[in-house]
């Protein structure tokens, strides 16, 4: 019998991603999708006659309930969430109901629906925040930074408590940074790799940066979907940090994304204090060797390939739009 899996924030970068893998795995997808007017279908476009779209909202349990029951999946994998760390300083409270509160609709409406359901969650490194320990790893104390940051650790907690208290497969992947081509271009990596590729153009002169110091620990997206779906075939649910275990500062970022264009950062790079966070989170790296023993997961793609690959495309992007 064919698979079948729903993804919420299907139209984003890991859930474009995440559905090309399921289905080169022969899985029916069904993609969640907000009625609004806005709705971005742009990363999923080369696919999207292989997807079915549902509509469906996290802030709307009823909404999911509907979904589990028309489509029966197998596996649901709860990417959608406000997942821009900045913004969710201005909008906490809509930050709380869809990152943390989104989680346990979903988690409720499995329960309600159908218990045999797969449950993934999406935590992330941004949970760990002012870090206890370097490198950190699953059993390392959160201290979430950010409201978005509080809205997760609520969400990989609460997903615990559901897998505790009425037995259900639901594991959680706490993600480190993970980028792509098709990354936001609020996102700090699309945010250099497409400023490189606009000054190279002539379209600008200098791009503006806050902390270029901040370090972090930069997968690739392709890669770090594989370990999702790796997560939920396994007999027993349970949680998993997803990283490289190498650490980049910003300012690395930065001089690798311009040499591809042949160009000095130091010409081009401007700090800009608005683009401080008002608690900063100085360095995340993760320690993946669970996941490397127990999932048989590693990442394939390194930093500079990941940053070149970025650049690469979003100077094929401009050269189109010409």
């Amino acid at each position: 019998m064919q698979r079948r899996a729903l993804i919420t924030g299907i139209t984003g970068q890991d859930g474009s991603y995440l559905a090309e893998l399921l289905l080169h795995e022969g899985y029916e997808v069904i993609g969640m999708v907000r009625r609004t007017s806005t709705v971005n279908f742009d990363r999923v476009a080369h696919i999207q006659d292989r997807l079915t779209f549902a509509p469906g909202d996290l802030l709307d349990e009823m909404s999911i309930i509907d979904v589990l029951r028309e489509y029966r999946p197998q596996e649901v994998y709860n990417l959608a969430a406000q997942s821009f760390v900045q913004t969710s300083f201005s909008q906490p409270v809509y930050t709380g109901e869809s990152t943390a509160l989104g989680v346990t609709r979903v988690l409720d409406a499995i329960r309600f629906v159908d218990p045999e359901i797969r449950f993934y969650q999406a935590s992330s490194s941004e949970m760990f925040g002012k870090v206890h320990e370097v490198p950190q790893r699953e059993t390392t104390p959160f201290h979430p930074r950010s409201p978005y940051g509080v809205a997760k650790v609520y969400g990989h907690w609460i997903t615990v408590n559901y897998r505790e208290s009425y037995d259900l497969h639901a594991s959680s992947g706490i993600l480190f940074n993970h980028e792509s081509p098709r990354r936001g271009l609020e996102f700090v990596t699309r945010k250099v790799t497409n400023g490189a590729a606009r000054i190279k153009s002539g379209l600008a002169s200098e791009l503006r940066l806050g902390n270029l110091e901040a370090k972090r620990d930069w997968g690739f997206a392709g890669d770090y979907v594989r370990a999702m779906h790796l997560m939920l075939q396994q007999e027993t649910p349970d949680d998993y940090v997803i990283s490289t275990g190498e650490t980049h500062a910003v300012r690395e970022l930065c001089e690798v994304a311009f040499a591809r264009v042949g160009l000095d950062y130091r010409d081009h790079v401007k700090v800009d204090e608005r683009f401080f966070r008002p608690a900063e989170v100085d360095l995340l790296v993760g320690d993946a060797a669970k996941a490397s023993s127990v999932l048989g997961w590693r990442p394939e793609v390194d930093f500079v390939t990941l940053v070149e690959m970025m650049v690469d495309a979003d100077m094929d992007l401009l050269a189109d739009l010409r």
